[in-house]
C-alpha cells in the first residue's frame, strides 16, 4: 500500500513559498505518474443509456428515461422465509425501491414446483400454477398465492417498475413414473398437471426420438427436449404458451433464463422472437468472449460473470489493474451486460462497497442483491450510488489510471449530460491524483460526499482529485 509523503509536501511549501499550498492545487509526484499513464478508451458508441428492451407501450418508466439507464433489484435470496408471505414482503418494498431509482425487480421462479411449499421454484412441475391449484402438497407456493403475485406485479407497475420472471426451462421435476422405451426403464416423465396445460410424457425429455441429449442436463432431473415441436409450441409458440401467458396474462415484462448452458442459445432467441420483453441469461462462465458469443446467438443480455470474477480478483486480491486489463462482457457488449456483485447462488466478493461503486458507475445494467440492500450494506450509500448511476453515469468509458491500489475511469457523457469520473481506492490511506477530465475551467465536486473538495479544472481539463481509504469518490460538474 502506498503512503502520501507529507514531508515532501511540507518541504515544497517552504522552499517554494510563492506556490499555494492549498491541496486542491498542489502538484505532487502523482501528477506526473498520471500524465505518463496512457488513457485507455474501453468502449466506442454514441453513449445512449442501457435499453432494457421493454416494449410495453403503457409503461413509461420514470427511471430508464434518465441519463444513466436502469438499475435492477434481485427481489429474493436463497431460502427466503417459507409460508406464503414473500410476495407480500416484496410488494411492501417496491414503492421505496422505485423512489430510490430501481427500475425493475427480478422475482424467483413463480410457478408450482416439486417441493411444493418449501421449493425455491427451480424444480418446476406446472408452469401455469402460480399458487391456485392444490398439487405437490400445497395450494400456495413458498412465496404466496396467485392473487398475491398479481397484486405485487400491479403495485410494481404503478411505480413504473418492470417485473422480470425467473424462467426454468432446462429441466422439470415432480412427474409420475412411466415406462420409457428409450431408456428401457421407468422414468419420472409423466406430467399430468393440475392446470391441464403443457402435459408432458417421456418423448418430451431426453433421451427420446429426437436424440440422446442436448447441451446439458441438471441434477438428474428430466431434461426438457427443446427440439420437440410440441415443447416449442407450449413454451413460446401458441397463444397461451408459457412465455405468452406470463407476459400477457400475468403481466411480466421480461425474463431471467436459468441455467442456459443446458440448451442452445437458439432457444432463448426463439422465445424472444415470439414473446418479446427484456431477456437476460445465466450463462455461468468467466470468459467474456464466450458470454459475447452466447448473447449474439441468443439475442439476449447475459449476466457478466467475467466482470464478477475480475472484481473479486481486483478488490479482494488487491490488484485494481484487473479492472483495467481484464476482459469483461460490458467492455465487449455494453448493452448486453447485466452486472452484479452477488446473487442467490454466489457471494464471494468481500469488498462489496467498492464493487457496487464500480458497477453503478460503469456500463451495463447493474443488479443489486436483496440482502446487500436490505440487510448487509449501508442502504443510504447504495441509494446515493443508484442516484449517481441514473443521473451521471452516461456515455462511453475511458480508463484513466490503474495500479494495485487505485483505479480511475471516466464516463464521457451523452446528450448534454457531462458524465463522471470515478476514483476507487483499495489502500489504507487517502490518495490524490491528477487526471484529465472532459471539462475545461469547470468546478466539480464529489457526489458521494466522501470528499469535501470542489476543485476547478484547468484550461487543459486537468484537475487533482482525492479518494478516502478503502472507499471511492465520484466527480462531476456542479
Amino acid at each position: 500500500m502506498k503512503q502520501i509523503s507529507q514531508l515532501r509536501i511540507m518541504a515544497s511549501c517552504l522552499i517554494f513559498s510563492f506556490i499555494s499550498c492549498d491541496k486542491d492545487e498542489t502538484i505532487n509526484e502523482n501528477q506526473e505518474t498520471s500524465r505518463d499513464f496512457k488513457t485507455i478508451q474501453v468502449t466506442n458508441h454514441d453513449g445512449h443509456p442501457f435499453n432494457t428492451g421493454d416494449d410495453k407501450a403503457n409503461l413509461s418508466s420514470k427511471y430508464v428515461a434518465n441519463a444513466g439507464g436502469g438499475v435492477m433489484m434481485q427481489g429474493f435470496y436463497w431460502d427466503v422465509p417459507a409460508g406464503g408471505t414473500w410476495w407480500n414482503v416484496v410488494k411492501g418494498k417496491v414503492t421505496a425501491w422505485g423512489n430510490a431509482g430501481i427500475d425493475a425487480v427480478w422475482l424467483p421462479p413463480a410457478s408450482k414446483a416439486q417441493n411444493g411449499p418449501f421449493s425455491m421454484g427451480y424444480d418446476p412441475t406446472d408452469y401455469y400454477d402460480f399458487g391456485d391449484y392444490n398439487q405437490n402438497g400445497t395450494t400456495e407456493t413458498r412465496f404466496g398465492s396467485k392473487s398475491e403475485l398479481t397484486s405485487l406485479i400491479t403495485t410494481a407497475h404503478e411505480q413504473n417498475m418492470k417485473v422480470y420472471a425467473d424462467i426454468v426451462i432446462n429441466h422439470n421435476s415432480g412427474g409420475q413414473s412411466e415406462y420409457n422405451p428409450f431408456t428401457g426403464s421407468n422414468t419420472y416423465t409423466k406430467f399430468n398437471v393440475a392446470s391441464g396445460k403443457f402435459n408432458r410424457t417421456y418423448n418430451d425429455f431426453y433421451k427420446n426420438s429426437y436424440g440422446n441429449n442436448d447441451e446439458g442436463s441438471f441434477g438428474g432431473f428430466p431434461d426438457l427436449c427443446h427440439a420437440n415441436p410440441y415443447v416449442q409450441d407450449w413454451l413460446w409458440g401458441r397463444s397461451d404458451a408459457v412465455g405468452k401467458y406470463y407476459k400477457n396474462t400475468m403481466k411480466f415484462d421480461g425474463w431471467r433464463f436459468d441455467y442456459v448452458k443446458g440448451f442452445g442459445p437458439w432457444v432463448v432467441n426463439q422465445w424472444n422472437a415470439n414473446v418479446g420483453g427484456f431477456s437476460v441469461g445465466e450463462y455461468w462462465d468467466g470468459n467474456a468472449a464466450t458470454l459475447e458469443w452466447w448473447c449474439d446467438n441468443a439475442n439476449s443480455s447475459a449476466f457478466d460473470f467475467a466482470c464478477y470474477y475480475k472484481m473479486d480478483e481486483a478488490f479482494d486480491g488487491n490488484d485494481l489493474t484487473k479492472l483495467s486489463s481484464g476482459d469483461m462482457l460490458w467492455k465487449r457488449r455494453p448493452f448486453r451486460a447485466v452486472t452484479f456483485v452477488s446473487n442467490h447462488d454466489t457471494d464471494q466478493i468481500w469488498k462489496k462497497t467498492l464493487a457496487y461503486a464500480y458497477i453503478l458507475t460503469h456500463e451495463g445494467y447493474p443488479t443489486i442483491f436483496y440482502r446487500d440492500y436490505e440487510e448487509w450494506l449501508d442502504k443510504n450509500k447504495l441509494n446515493n450510488l443508484i442516484w449517481i448511476h441514473n443521473n451521471k453515469a452516461t456515455g462511453n468509458t475511458s480508463i484513466l489510471y490503474a495500479d494495485n491500489d487505485e483505479y480511475l475511469a471516466r464516463r464521457n457523457g451523452y446528450n448534454g449530460n457531462p458524465g463522471l469520473v470515478v476514483y476507487l481506492n483499495n489502500s489504507d490511506s487517502w490518495q490524490e491524483r491528477w487526471i484529465q477530465t472532459n471539462w475545461s475551467n469547470t468546478t466539480i465536486k464529489d457526489y458521494t460526499g466522501n470528499s469535501s473538495w470542489q476543485p476547478t479544472t484547468q484550461g487543459d481539463k486537468w484537475v487533482k482529485i482525492q479518494c478516502p481509504p478503502n472507499s471511492y469518490s465520484i466527480w462531476s460538474t456542479l
